[in-house]
């Protein structure tokens, strides 16, 4: 597997519907805009891009076009799930082939495998797609854990490089470099305690609020590696009404509701979802109003230093 460098902030991206099909014009200008407001990479198909509900050529397509656009300048990392080992393996087949240039890689929802079963299931995601998987520990969707051990021995085998931690479990950094090592990254899934799980030694987070406000959630990371802890305190303090809002129903209704404010998608979802609630919405159109301005502001910073 090839050497992949992650750290800082990577967006989970929402994807765009319009009339019931992916609206393709407005997922390329996400992608755009996330670049150009310091992502440092794409990722796409995961729960927050609803692949539960996207077919495998939904699935290519939204790939094929994450790359396109990106053209080299951030890595594209494909969510690779399914209620079967066997199904997942197609769809990292498929990413493989689309240009990913790695896997977030859950354990199959429901079954509630075992954690060799989760190792078995592992090994063939990488055997199929020979591309770099990052473990995606999200008991909540999954119904199962990876264990710290599990982890350790992913990595050991060379079967994975890092994780996605979304339990939210702020000793676990510290837990995993120590039987891993400083090489295994570290990547929180919980925006709420994403600037806690850097200062415990995580490497960054792949987050929906930089859906919103990439430009913001870049520059919490910058200003952690450039020991600006000032800096840092009040960005995390700025986002976390945000953070609060966008959970306020199931990922990614409220995110798709304050994408559709910003007038950057519709607010369309996929059944069983359904379109945010009124009181959703107006708390969302309050956190917006308050943190917009900073994040434009910020955007031309990082637009600047992008381009020099």
């Amino acid at each position: 597997m090839s050497q992949l460098v992650l750290s800082g902030s990577m967006t989970a991206l929402a994807t765009p519907f319009k009339d019931g099909a992916i609206d393709e014009a407005a997922f390329e200008r996400l992608c755009q805009r996330q670049i150009e407001r310091g992502t440092t990479a794409l990722v796409v198909c995961g729960s927050t891009g609803e692949a539960a509900a996207l077919s495998p050529t939904e699935q290519a397509a939204l790939i094929r076009l994450a790359v396109t656009a990106a053209d080299r300048r951030v890595p594209v990392i494909a969510g690779c799930g399914g209620a079967s080992t066997e199904a997942a393996a197609a769809l990292a087949s498929l990413a493989a082939g689309c240009g990913a240039a790695a896997l977030l890689c859950a354990p199959t929802p429901y079954v509630k495998p075992s954690q060799e079963g989760i190792i078995a299931h592992m090994r063939m995601l990488a055997h199929v797609s020979d591309l770099p998987l990052i473990l995606y520990d999200v008991p909540g969707r999954a119904g199962v854990a990876i264990s710290d051990a599990t982890a350790a021995t992913l990595f050991e085998r060379g079967l994975s490089i890092g994780i996605k931690d979304a339990t939210a479990d702020l000793g676990r950094p510290p837990r995993l470099r120590t039987l891993c090592g400083p090489d295994f990254v570290q990547l929180s899934g919980d925006d709420a305690t994403a600037a806690a799980y850097r200062a415990a030694g995580g490497h960054g987070c792949i987050s929906v609020t930089a859906n919103v406000a990439p430009s913001l959630c870049a520059s919490l990371h910058l200003s952690w590696d450039n020991a600006d802890l000032s800096g840092f305190a009040r960005t995390r303090d700025l986002l976390a009404p945000l953070h609060d809002a966008l959970f306020a129903e199931t990922n990614p209704v409220p995110l798709k509701a304050a994408l559709a404010m910003l007038n950057l998608t519709t607010g369309e979802v996929r059944l069983p979802l359904i379109r945010a609630s009124e009181p959703t919405k107006d708390r969302l159109a309050g956190v917006l109003a308050q943190i917009m301005s900073r994040e434009e502001r910020t955007a031309s910073h990082w637009r600047y230093a992008l381009a020099s």
